[in-house]
């Protein structure tokens, strides 16, 4: 059987996969409580964002939180402050985060590996106690009682299935960004980067370049779900930006399956329905959440949806 063959079996099983997403969001409000699942939605979007940098680019970031929480605060100011409805909020929360991911990217691409990660997170702190002394941010009280707005000036998202409608939106909008990446040439090339760079620099390619647009990509749907979050919960905190937040993108995505499309959505779903339903043991969700990792690492090394898609030998 050709590769073409398999190609067309590949996607058809993705979007069988994307189908089967869409109803699920679409028929969880009546069961589940819409603002959790909101909550799954924005982190969701988080966590595509890494997975496209580390995933398909094989480049592991250790800050991703300061784009995360650079939209969320940038959004709530532009909400309280200023005014602006809550579309132009969250855009201009993401122009915000794709510009810092140009500057962050411009210094960090220049390494490779663990210096590349050290120096995501030793930039994120920077960003972190910039915040905490800067006075727009609120400090360590943050940015409260953000309102919700009317989109487009017409509709009033305090209504929760107005809010619920507008936050699916955005994560569909954000997750059909990351799979027409993913399935582009751009995509393409990113993966050759990944599995070996010196062979895509052979065969002519700016590689430094690559990874650049792949991270600013990575640090715009970033902060879409950032400045989504920041809407939803009416709050832009310092926890966002710390780097804790961080390491918990990374859980979600391996949890989910690093490298597949729908791991990050499956691992973030995971990661925050047990820190809402076992938030009565306190500061043991942590240690819950590093056996959930162990258990990951030692019997399912691809993630669950990588597990499910080698049954299957088809890529999700």
């Amino acid at each position: 059987m050709s590769n073409t063959v398999f190609d067309k079996q590949d996607l058809r099983h993705q979007w069988i996969a994307l189908g089967l997403m869409v109803v699920f969001f679409a028929v969880a409000p009546y069961v589940v409580y819409p603002v959790f699942l909101m909550k799954v939605m924005c982190f969701a979007l988080f966590a595509c964002a890494f997975n496209l940098l580390q995933g398909f680019g094989g480049l592991l970031s250790f800050g991703h939180a300061m784009f995360f929480g650079t939209s969320g605060y940038a959004a709530a100011h532009a909400a309280k402050v200023w005014g602006l409805t809550p579309e132009l909020s969250v855009l201009f929360a993401t122009v915000c985060a794709t510009a810092l991911a140009w500057v962050v990217g411009l210094l960090a691409i220049r390494r490779q590996g663990i210096y590349f990660a050290m120096i995501t997170l030793a930039l994120s702190q920077m960003v972190y106690f910039v915040y905490l002394q800067t006075p727009f941010t609120g400090g360590e009280d943050g940015i409260q009682g953000v309102p919700h707005g009317q989109l487009l000036g017409l509709i009033d998202l305090n209504n929760e299935t107005a809010m619920y409608l507008f936050v699916l939106c955005i994560f569909l909008a954000g997750f059909a960004l990351v799979w027409r990446i993913v399935h582009s040439p751009f995509g393409q090339v990113l993966k050759a980067i990944r599995e070996n760079e010196q062979r895509a620099l052979s065969l002519g390619y700016d590689t430094d370049r690559f990874k650049l647009v792949a991270f600013i990509l990575s640090g715009a749907v970033a902060g879409l779900a950032g400045g989504t979050k920041a809407l939803v919960f009416q709050l832009a905190s310092l926890t966002d930006v710390h780097w804790t937040m961080s390491g918990e993108v990374v859980l979600m995505t391996l949890v989910g399956g690093l490298g597949t499309l729908f791991g990050p959505v499956v691992g973030a779903a995971v990661i925050v329905t047990m820190q809402n339903y076992l938030a009565q043991l306190g500061s043991w969700v942590t240690v819950v959440q590093g056996l959930v990792f162990v258990v990951c690492v030692m019997l399912f090394r691809k993630g669950v949806v990588g597990e499910i898609a080698n049954l299957i030998k088809k890529p999700l």
